[in-house]
């Protein structure tokens, strides 16, 4: 078998011509306890062999080592921590990581799908992002449309998948589409990770019926992970693995599943499922301190041990299996080119941010509220001395609340982290594609948003009238929101849970307010706050840019009295009655000019964000 003949991107479509067989042989997986930190066998010595066109379920109650057995057999061994032994074989042979996931895909039990694409568009990035440079447009396309067809979503297929705020397509119909965008590639093999999980038994029915059908006809191997069938969707599946605590109890034909437990002396009631019945009986969870049943548990999984069912299937992988027969032929990647995937995530995240109102839409409402709010209490203020506070406080308050209310990105980018780690796990790209197209994706709406909130706030409150100074304050305030939205994606990709990233990107941004010069002037700042933090404090280089652009030229009128001028600063212009805006600079500390520095360090500040954001993603698999 070659590289070639494993290609997804073949003449043949989604017909499977190349891949026979996949077995498994001795595989164990041992992990640690929690509480006892003692090694912990999860999966004991499974075993088995499917073959082209057959529909494989693995069985068993809650916590039995189906999915880890599943993750195992897809090798996807990154999400697991734990110590793994044995094989896996395509038609007898060992093939590399990489040959391997060009011949499968893996469908999540969740449906990781983005809500504000259609159905259509959600199979066509799917084919853009796995598809090799082979696969033209045309052929692109028609895969696209028959699988459409064939999954029965033609009438669906310019309907959004659905979002919170806007319904979409049924959850069967998501199924379908989340089986159907792994099966873009034709994979030869497909792994479902609990395809029923949330759906009905009509529409669990549905889903496992499609997905009979499509291997069947198109020769693919499938194994899924599945809890509860009904009797109908049991019958569904060619074969069935049955795992109690990590060991085989029974791995063969369905059809054959009733007489091998009958022989046990088990047999299926009368009008029951037995799917349901199997569980029951492989089940000690709730009965953990019963001795007879767990004898009766011990004994099943010795006497498959030792059945001639067991030993027919070791025979059949060693037949298969040739000594040393393991495929030393060069890896090849045949997935889509780096700039491809580059074009096709930013194409993608474009439709979603301008859609989806929750990642961009809402905040820039938000912001213009801000600007609203903000422009009408300090509004028109003059250039007497007694404004001067107020200047200062509209400053801080433009630069550090707009910074806070970043956090609102967080609910966008988790969405986004999620279906990274999915599409990461099935090897389309890695951490780098996503962070280069999350930020520039999101470079033009906080330029509007800063464009925006500018041209209401800045004009109403009467900073500094002249078109260089404006375009300066929006110059620090778009770099204001792009440090700040760059905090989120780090923080939110350290800790992708919603509350826990809102609690730190808060408390984060309450520091920066605490040590950026406004609270206390670094002149009287602690020198621990000041060298440890403020110093790495974009709104602290915000604040001091938008000050000096405000204050450095411009000149305000003291107070007049019966006996002369009274003004709050002392500076060369007291005989004038008027006060140099410098002398506000001089009491915070800031020098004038040096603009390239300022927005060096606040850029230099962002990269750091976005690095270690990149960093968290790359250590993170989960």
């Amino acid at each position: 078998m070659t590289t070639t003949d494993v290609e997804k991107g073949t003449s043949h479509g989604l017909t499977n011509n190349t891949v026979h067989s996949f077995a498994w042989q001795d595989i164990t997986v041992t992990v640690k306890d929690r509480e006892t930190k003692k090694p912990k066998v999860t999966v004991d010595k499974a075993h088995g062999i499917v073959q082209a066109g057959e529909l494989l379920a693995v069985m068993g109650p809650s916590g039995c080592g189906k999915t880890t057995l599943l993750n195992v057999l897809a090798r996807r061994t990154e999400l697991l921590q734990a110590d793994i032994c044995g094989c896996t074989y395509i038609d007898g042979e060992e093939i590399s990581l990489q040959e391997f996931r060009i011949i499968s895909s893996y469908v999540e039990q969740e449906d990781v799908l983005i809500g504000s694409l259609t159905v259509k568009e959600t199979l066509n990035f799917a084919a853009r992002l796995a598809l090799p440079k082979n696969v033209g447009k045309a052929e692109r396309l028609q895969r696209i449309e028959h699988l459409l067809r064939s999954f029965g979503l033609s009438a669906q297929s310019g309907n959004l998948i659905g979002t919170p705020i806007r319904k979409g397509i049924s959850g069967g119909q998501k199924r379908r589409v989340s089986v159907a965008s792994q099966l873009i590639t034709s994979p030869k093999i497909l792994f479902l990770d609990e395809p029923t999980s949330g759906l009905d038994s009509a529409a669990s029915f549905e889903v496992i019926n499609f997905v009979r059908d499509l291997a069947r006809k198109h020769k693919i191997i499938v194994i899924a992970s599945i809890h509860q069938p009904s009797t109908k969707t049991f019958t569904l599946f060619d074969q069935l693995l049955l795992l109690s605590r990590g060991k085989e109890i029974y791995n063969g034909p369905v059809t054959a599943v009733t007489q091998y437990f009958v022989n046990l002396g088990h047999a299926v009631p009368l009008h029951t499922n037995p799917a349901e019945f199997l569980l029951d009986l492989v089940n000690t969870d709730f009965e953990a301190h019963d001795q007879s049943l767990e004898r009766e548990l011990a004994c099943l999984q010795n006497h498959w041990d030792m059945s001639p069912e067991s030993e027919s299937i070791t025979r059949e992988i060693r037949r298969i299996v040739s000594p040393n027969k393991i495929s030393n032929q060069k890896q090849r990647h045949a997935s889509a080119g780096t700039a491809t995937i580059l074009l096709a995530l930013m194409h993608r995240a474009f439709i979603k941010s301008y859609r989806d109102v929750i990642a961009y839409g809402i905040r820039v409402a938000m912001y213009m509220g801000l600007a609203i709010m903000m422009g009408t209490v300090w509004l028109r203020l003059g250039t007497d001395q007694e404004n001067i506070q107020s200047f200062i406080n509209a400053i801080f308050f433009g630069g550090a609340f707009m910074s806070f209310m970043a956090v609102a990105y967080i609910p966008a980018f988790l969405e986004d982290r999620s279906i990274y780690v999915k599409e990461r796990a099935n090897g389309l790209y890695g951490p780098t594609a996503f962070i280069i197209s999350n930020f520039v994706i999101g470079i033009p709406y906080l330029f509007i948003i800063t464009i925006l909130f500018s041209v209401v706030s800045y004009w109403l409150s009467n900073f500094r009238p002249t078109p260089g100074a404006f375009f300066t304050w929006t110059l620090y305030l778009f770099l204001d929101l792009v440090a700040a939205e760059s905090l989120v994606v780090f923080i939110s990709s350290v800790k992708p849970i919603f509350v826990v990233s809102l609690a730190a990107t808060a408390f984060a941004n309450g520091l920066w307010m605490s040590v950026g010069g406004f609270l206390v002037p670094l002149t009287r700042l602690n020198v621990f706050w000041r060298y440890v933090f403020s110093y790495i404090d974009y709104q602290r280089w915000v604040f001091e840019g938008m000050m000096v652009n405000e204050f450095a030229t411009r000149t305000y009128s003291c107070m007049s009295t019966s006996t002369g001028c009274n003004c709050l600063y002392q500076t060369d212009l007291a005989d004038q009655c008027l006060i140099d805006g410098n002398a506000v600079l001089k009491r915070y500390g800031y020098a004038t000019g040096e603009l390239g520095k300022r927005v060096g360090i606040i850029l230099g500040i962002t990269a750091g964000y976005r690095l270690l954001g990149w960093f968290a993603l790359y250590i993170r698999r989960k």
